[in-house]
């Protein structure tokens, strides 16, 4: 028998054998495997457990130097605050219903009609993802501002500015998102329910109404929750068109940048930590009974012709998808006119920026974006693959830190890397103004949804390569080398695409970083913005969206090639 099938043959007290355990690892092959799970761990205390403990410890020091509850009790006396969360709550449950209710027609008409056009549907609503949040805001400023294309058609000069425009913004933002959670919950369902229901003589609402419904409540749940999250806790769309409609992003952005009150802001932070983490939780428990719903061998149903039905469907999902593309479209477009929308002749005079920076800021997001893309992959690849073979609470306590930044958002994530960063006299003190540093800030914005990704992706391979490697006598490194690289190579390419275009995209994690020596893209289109220059912020945005754009096409080759091999 081989080292690496060596067990304790001894006879339990009932007589079955012990189960067969792996031989101790070589000394290297235990450094190794340290490394793997402590290099991660080490990241993820350092650039995410250190800032949020900054932040709390930020909101109890007072200004006099003391250690106490006086920010929170000079809360009460702000009333600003408490408008902007009631601002944010109620815009957070009005942005909630709509989006379930245009991402249900979505998602129901994709996966359960025949109608035609579900490829532009679906191209359509991957555009919010490739562009920065405060683009769809400025999209609807041309379209439907003072000086917007439609009072110019019209004769009128609407006021987009506020709780509508910035209503619609956010449901356009947050509609894609809803639409991938109620899309997979519609997976879920099993024909033969219905199958067994047409049996019986139940009709095609009896139907609905007694299976699809009931089946989607947990997909709804989840779908809901995240789209309150990401309302509540979105910048870039409040900034550009929330006008004097203050809320709680904007409301922190106020109290630390415009009147440096960073006791408040730590408070109003920590304030606006506590829906998010509650959205997440509920999130979280709605898909894990959701995923529990469908069988292993369930088929999902296999949508029939009915014209009427489809035809319904195919106008309001392609209404929806075209009014997406009319948002981000003239954008694109307004890049391109002398003067919006008064003089519309082309021009590439929008594209010489020269202000903000210029275009420095964009070629800062793109290395910004490569290092969180290869430093945040390798490093969800190595905690993953350490993970899997931890057991018991140690496993339980590495997963929940991996998930935890995941309930924080980013405007709060960033805030607290200025306290704990802009400190000189410690060690870690030198990272900040840095490129690195704002590339661990949007990658542990978005650590949980790259680790999930890594994570599903490791259950994958095949077991008994693993065990193969054993038997031959290979240790940790050539499991590395010859099992999971190759047979990840296309998760390891989506999540590094993944954090590449959320790097470059992203606002509300990086605002209090920026410097004005060393901006980012996404900041230089709402600087422009704010200083009257909405074609050149559209023609930035534009550029942003050409890059990000770039790699999703490249990122699909990739994966397409892969899959064919």
């Amino acid at each position: 028998m081989s080292g690496h099938e060596r067990h304790d043959e001894r006879a339990l007290p009932s007589g079955e054998e012990e189960p067969m355990t792996a031989a101790p690892l070589a000394a290297a092959d235990r450094w190794l495997m340290r490394a793997c799970l402590w290099l991660p761990l080490a990241a993820l205390l350092l650039f995410f457990a250190l800032p949020m403990g900054f932040i709390a410890w930020r909101s109890l020091m007072q200004d006099d130097g003391g250690i106490g509850f006086g920010n929170y009790l000079a809360l009460l006396d702000t009333p600003g605050v408490w408008q902007a969360t009631r601002n944010s709550l109620g815009l957070g449950v009005a942005t909630t219903a709509i989006t379930l209710l245009l991402a249900f027609v979505l998602a129901y008409g994709m996966d359960r009609t025949c109608m035609r056009g579900r490829r532009f549907v679906a191209a359509a609503l991957t555009l919010p993802l490739l562009a920065p949040s405060l683009v769809l805001g400025l999209g609807l400023i041309f379209i439907l501002g003072r000086n917007g294309i439609v009072g110019q058609l019209l004769g009128i000069r609407p006021d987009i500015y506020g709780f509508h425009g910035l209503l619609i913004a956010d449901v356009l933002y947050a509609l894609p998102q809803a639409v991938l959670i109620l899309r997979a919950a519609l997976r879920c369902a099993d024909a033969r329910q219905y199958e067994a229901a047409e049996v019986l003589g139940a009709t095609p609402w009896r139907q609905f109404r007694d299976i699809t419904l009931p089946g989607m409540r947990y997909g709804l749940l989840s779908a809901g929750f995240v789209v309150f999250t990401v309302t509540i806790t979105d910048f870039g769309n409040a900034v550009v068109i929330g006008g004097d409609f203050a809320v709680l992003a904007t409301e922190i952005y106020n109290q630390v940048s415009g009147q440096m009150r960073f006791g408040i802001g730590a408070v109003v932070g920590l304030l606006l930590l506590l829906p998010a983490a509650l959205s997440v939780w509920i999130e979280r428990v709605a898909a894990q009974r959701q995923a529990g719903i469908g069988a292993e061998s369930a088929q999902p149903p296999q949508p029939r012709i009915a014209r009427g039905r489809d035809g319904l469907y195919a106008i309001a999902c392609l209404g929806i998808a075209g009014a997406i593309c009319a948002v981000v479209a003239t954008v694109i477009l307004a890049g391109f006119i002398r003067l919006w929308p008064y003089r519309l002749d082309l021009t590439l005079k929008h594209y010489d920026i020269t202000v903000s920076g210029g275009y420095a800021s964009l070629w800062a997001s793109l290395a910004v974006s490569l290092i969180a893309a290869a430093a945040g992959t390798l490093l969800l690849f190595l905690l993953a693959f350490s993970v899997r073979r931890l057991a018991g609470w140690p496993a339980r306590a590495a997963t929940l830190l991996a998930t935890l930044p995941v309930g924080v958002p980013g405007l709060v994530l960033g805030l607290a890397y200025v306290f704990a960063f802009n400190e000189p006299e410690l060690p870690w003190g030198a990272l900040y103004g840095s490129l690195f540093l704002l590339a661990m800030c949007n990658f542990y914005h978005y650590h949980t949804q790259g680790y999930v990704s890594m994570a599903t992706g490791l259950r994958a391979v095949p077991a008994q390569l693993e065990e193969a490697v054993a038997v031959l006598g290979g240790g940790v490194g050539r499991l590395l080398a010859d099992v999971h690289l190759p047979a990840l190579r296309i998760t390891l390419w989506a999540v590094a695409a993944f954090l590449f275009m959320r790097s470059m995209v992203t606002l509300s994690a990086v605002i209090f970083l920026v410097t004005p020596e060393r901006s980012l893209s996404a900041v230089t289109v709402m600087r422009l913005d704010e200083a009257g220059f909405t074609s050149q912020a559209a023609a930035f945005s534009t550029c942003i969206m050409a890059v990000v754009g770039a790699v999703a096409l490249l990122l699909h080759r990739l994966t397409s090639r892969g899959r064919t091999r």
